[in-house]
């Protein structure tokens, strides 16, 4: 039975001080709408202070530690309720000051005593009268755009080293921008245009794809509200996510391993083009059973199951399972920092450290490795990562081409024309405000 609380600004203090202290921020978040009575307005409140504070925290801590004598001292859910009315103050440009006094009082009343209450008060009117800080008063040029941009300083001084000032600025401006929206359309059972078509008969606003020819941008509201979601007409993904499985140039009687599949979103691409009649077919491994469900899950949903087959193992260890020379391709999207997905998933920005891109760089490499002699003749490997820097991509690929001679690269193919000036696909979250993706394919000549 749901809960009928229905204060969307008490409810987002709640997850943030649970996020803050060690709980996931999608399940967290999903949990309290499953578990409560809230609107459609509700619920997209709720969901952009949580996802707001996660992404600004370090600019709103900053912006904080100026009106706190002692913020060590401050209860957490106390700092996540101020992060709260000041990134509503900033941020969202709909709603008064004065309302966002009155309900961050009237939470601090209820979650605690009237010395929190006063406190809150105290600082919400310091805010008002002498404003926030500037930037400016930061000396150190990366700290200072490590706080403006709420980023981690490694990764921006990565980002600054692989690609430039200008560049970098230009990606963690980007990187604050809201997601798109975007799907891709089933090409086993709807034309692109009449699923178009019939998203605009629902009160879709929908747009081409720029990037990826299977992809549709949607806005007004949630993509999973629509009929042609669940009847398996289209899924969510986002576009630079649909390169790597466009660049693949498909026949329906191929066999192709997807080595790190779950949950699914370029698998189901795969296995819309394939024929089971041909013989097509793919096989989605995952190292854990209850993610292949999930895969197995899309999959029936898009009505593609009948090419589809899933084993549970480390792509590290294909000699287990697996035939030399039994596919025609394969793609490893594989295990990565994910640096690319920053906008879409704010943690990130704060979580991985460098050490891990290292760790996940020798991983990166040992599945390629894995998958070389699983490939037959003038068969394709694509490899791609959601990742933007070099550690987990380039640096990887060509260390791959020093051990495996018989493999050469090949520009991968797509619908935009990205500037580039070697044989990788890279695109950047500011290139089409989409996922940072980078997209290599790998063709087996024997050595020809």
């Amino acid at each position: 039975m749901k809960m009928a609380t229905s204060n969307p600004r008490l409810l987002a203090v709640k997850t943030l001080d649970k996020v803050s202290n060690g709980a996931y921020s999608n399940l967290q978040l999903n949990q309290v709408i499953k578990k409560h009575e809230l609107t459609t307005k509700d619920i997209s409140l709720l969901t952009n202070i949580v996802y707001g504070v996660i992404q600004h925290r370090l600019t709103l801590e900053y912006q904080l530690n100026f009106f706190l004598k002692n913020p060590k001292k401050v209860d957490s859910w106390v700092k996540e309720l101020l992060y709260t009315a000041i990134y509503q103050m900033e941020y969202l440009d709909k709603i008064p000051d004065r309302a966002i006094f009155n309900e961050s009082i009237k939470i601090a009343k209820k979650m605690g005593h009237d010395g929190i209450r006063r406190l809150v008060t105290g600082v919400l009117h310091q805010i008002q009268r002498k404003g926030l800080s500037s930037f400016d008063e930061i000396s150190d040029p990366i700290e200072k755009l490590s706080i403006q941009y709420s980023i981690s300083k490694w990764i921006i001084e990565e980002l600054i080293n692989q690609v430039g000032m200008d560049k970098t600025i230009s990606i963690l401006n980007s990187i604050n921008e809201p997601s798109k929206q975007s799907i891709r359309f089933n090409s086993r059972i709807v034309k692109k245009n009449d699923l178009a078509e019939k998203l605009r008969s629902q009160g879709y606003q929908v747009k081409d794809s720029e990037l990826v020819a299977a992809g549709l941008i949607l806005s007004g509201k949630s993509a999973s509200y629509s009929s042609t979601f669940l009847d398996g007409e289209m899924t969510i993904q986002d576009e630079s996510a649909m390169l790597p499985v466009e660049s693949m140039d498909i026949k329906p009687s191929d066999v192709i391993l997807d080595a790190c599949s779950a949950p699914g979103g370029k698998t189901t691409q795969i296995a819309e083009q394939l024929d089971a009649k041909q013989g097509g077919r793919v096989y989605a491994l995952d190292l854990h059973d209850n993610r292949l469900r999930q895969v197995v899950k899309n999959a029936k949903r898009l009505h593609v199951d009948d090419v589809l087959s899933t084993q549970a193992c480390d792509a590290r260890k294909l000699d287990d399972y697996f035939a030399d020379n039994t596919f025609d391709q394969i793609l490893i999207d594989a295990p990565c920092s994910g640096i690319g997905l920053i906008r879409r998933k704010p943690e990130i920005r704060y979580e991985k450290t460098l050490a891990d891109v290292k760790k996940l760089s020798g991983i990166q490499l040992d599945i390629l490795n894995a998958a070389a002699s699983k490939l037959k003749e003038n068969g394709k490997i694509v490899y791609s990562t959601c990742t933007i820097l070099n550690q987990e991509n380039s640096d990887v690929i060509e260390k791959f081409l020093q051990e495996h001679k018989e493999f050469k690269l090949v520009k991968p193919t797509s619908k935009m024309n990205v500037a580039t000036n070697d044989d990788y696909l890279r695109i950047y979250p500011d290139d089409f405000d989409s996922d940072g993706f980078f997209v290599c394919n790998l063709v087996k000549n024997g050595g020809e």
